[in-house]
């Protein structure tokens, strides 16, 4: 038999053995869980004997004839594909029939409506903030409109940080301009005169209500405008130390977050605003002085008088009818210079705040050709200023020491309770102008004698003879350094007196008794090197150190070596420079400006302006 004819007989023979060996059940060994070890649970027998036996695929094979060894057969020989056939009977399979909704489109694709209709979904609304809409115009603006003149670097970067904390969202605008806020602030600013502030340096912003970066370029413009004219009411317009080394109080300039913040949080933003101005009953009397010097206008019929070098006594010049008509003098028969006219020019020199040499200098002649309740004007200001300089707060306990008026007056509750003579520094060793608080006392002072003295009077003395110290009193000690101390102790003629009220500062200054009480009947009493003396001492220390220390009992400590007494609670002191003070009545009272610290005040608001 050929060996195909062979290989096909061997194969449906294997089906058939295969095929019948199937209803048998296989005995299964245990089986274990590799990782765990255990048995696994046994599987049931698979029976195919069951009546659900799938049907069997079967033939029919009809051979020609037997089949031969295969190790009988000839290879070479030819296959007889005719010798053998066979059939396999395959029944057929029966197939469901189609489904006629999934029959393909002959037609283009349809929008398949839903059998049930959808709920409507519910419209989502979202609020914003007030304002969010000026977002992105704020932050477009924010640099233009922060520069402004005198506003500082660190003021304008606070000002960003608080719109950036509001997210950029404004604060005095709203779709149709300014809100409340806005326009109580701008009507404040429009004011600023009636503080004697200048409203040209809060110019208000223009724009139109349409426009909406025009809008957040206002906002923005008008919180600078605000930080600046709350910093300008507190003193921000000068540094006083730059005026004198000898001027130096502490300012209180709030800072531009305090002033949105307090602005922001205020019922009204535009009181809020003028509260940055001083509170005190001095500067609230200058401001109704200065209304009502501006609703009056000056009669005094002005003389222009040219250009031209200065005139002195003595000296002729065809200005002189001008300058004596200008002052009110009747006219002269000569052009002369006189006498005269010398102290009337003098006397004009001292109420505008110039030196008053009688000397017809340039601003002598720029004074004389401003109206005189121009004048007064800028006298109010200037005064007006220096009140900024002084703290919020000075304290219902107080001692005020007016140096140009030199007197001291002690306040308790905001009421004087005594009041007393003062020699203040000469005008080459002036008295220093701030505010500290007085601690103690000291009974039976030593007087160390300051650098100054010691360089311009004790050097030159001790060089020409080394005794001129101990002839006069004092001691010479030798310090580390190699300098000398010169110290005067307690006594009769110490400088000091019997007692000095100390309040530790900068300028080594404080008030004390003076040996030389009879100068305190001179009405021009500038004698000290600096420091402040005081008439009857002991009234005072009455007042600082509380009904225990007793004007009987501190005498009795006169002499017994130097003792030190705290006060009972530190008390604020300010040293001030008032030389316009207006009364209870409205009266207006002047006082010299004997270190010229006005004229200095007066002409750095000029230049600024």
């Amino acid at each position: 038999m050929p060996p195909r004819h062979w290989a096909n007989r061997a194969s449906a023979s294997a089906l058939a053995i295969m095929l019948g060996c199937l209803p048998l059940s296989a005995e299964t060994r245990t089986a274990f869980d590799p990782v765990l070890a255990i048995p696994l649970p046994e599987e049931p027998p698979l029976d195919l004997s069951e009546a659900h036996e799938p049907e069997i695929v079967t033939g029919t094979v009809t051979p020609a004839s037997r089949p031969q060894d295969p190790a009988k057969q000839d290879a070479a020989a030819p296959l007889d594909e005719a010798a053998e056939t066979i059939t396999l009977d395959i029944p057929a399979v029966e197939m469901p029939a189609a489904d006629p909704a999934l029959a393909p489109a002959t037609g283009p694709l349809r929008a398949v409506e839903p059998l049930v209709p959808l709920p409507e979904v519910p419209k989502v609304v979202i609020t914003l903030p007030p304002g969010s809409e000026f977002a992105a115009a704020v932050v477009a603006a924010l640099p233009e409109a922060l520069t402004l003149h005198r506003l500082g670097e660190r003021e304008r970067a606070a000002i960003a940080a608080a719109y950036q904390a509001n997210e950029n969202r404004p604060f005095w605008v709203g779709a149709k301009g300014w809100n409340e806020a806005g326009k109580r602030i701008a009507a404040q600013l429009g004011r600023a005169a009636e503080d004697a502030l200048r409203p040209n340096d809060y110019p208000l912003p223009v724009f139109e209500a349409s426009d909406r970066d025009k809008l957040a370029s206002a906002d923005i413009r008008l919180s600078a405008l605000a930080v600046l004219y709350a910093r300008d009411a507190r003193g921000g317009r000068l540094d006083p130390r730059r005026l004198s080394k000898l001027i130096t109080p502490t300012l209180h300039l709030p800072s531009a977050e305090e002033v949105l913040s307090t602005l922001t949080g205020a019922s009204d933003a535009g009181a809020a605003l003028s509260a940055y101005n001083p509170p005190h009953e001095g500067y609230r009397r200058l401001k109704a002085k200065l209304a009502e010097m501006r609703e009056h206008l000056d009669d005094t019929p002005l003389v222009r008088i040219p250009a031209g070098p200065p005139l002195k006594l003595g000296m002729r010049d065809a200005r002189v009818p001008l300058v004596r008509a200008r002052l009110g003098l009747g006219p002269s028969e000569e052009p002369v210079f006189d006498r005269s006219t010398a102290l009337a020019l003098a006397d004009f020199q001292k109420k505008a705040g110039l030196p008053a040499n009688g000397i017809l200098s340039g601003p002598t002649l720029a004074a004389l050709g401003r109206p005189a309740s121009a004048r007064g004007e800028e006298d109010l200001v200037a005064q007006m200023e220096r009140w900024r300089w002084l703290p919020p707060d000075l304290g219902a306990d107080r001692i005020m020491v007016n140096v140009p008026e030199m007197r001291v007056r002690v306040l308790r509750a905001g009421k004087v309770v005594h009041e007393a003579r003062a020699i203040i520094g000469k005008p080459e060793s002036a008295t220093p102008i701030f505010s500290h608080r007085m601690d103690h006392v000291i009974v039976n002072p030593s007087w160390y004698v300051p650098p100054s003295i010691l360089r311009k009077e004790f050097l030159p003395g001790l060089a020409a003879d080394p005794d001129y110290a101990a002839k006069r009193g004092y001691v010479v000690t030798r310090t580390k350094g190699g300098g000398i101390s010169v110290r005067q102790p307690p006594g009769e003629r110490n400088a000091l007196g019997w007692i000095k009220f100390m309040f530790p500062n900068e300028h080594a200054v404080y008030l004390h008794d003076t040996p030389n009480r009879r100068l305190f009947s001179a009405e021009k009493r500038a004698f000290s090197h600096g420091c402040v003396r005081v008439e009857n001492p002991f009234a005072l220390a009455d007042q600082v150190l509380g009904p225990e220390w007793t004007h009987e009992r501190l005498k009795r400590l006169i002499g017994s070596g130097e003792r030190r007494i705290n006060l009972p609670q530190p008390l604020a002191i300010h040293l001030v420079y008032n030389t316009i003070v207006v009364g209870e009545d409205g009266q207006i009272t002047r006082f010299d400006d004997v270190y010229g610290f006005h004229r200095l005040v007066r002409q750095a608001l000029e230049q600024q302006g």
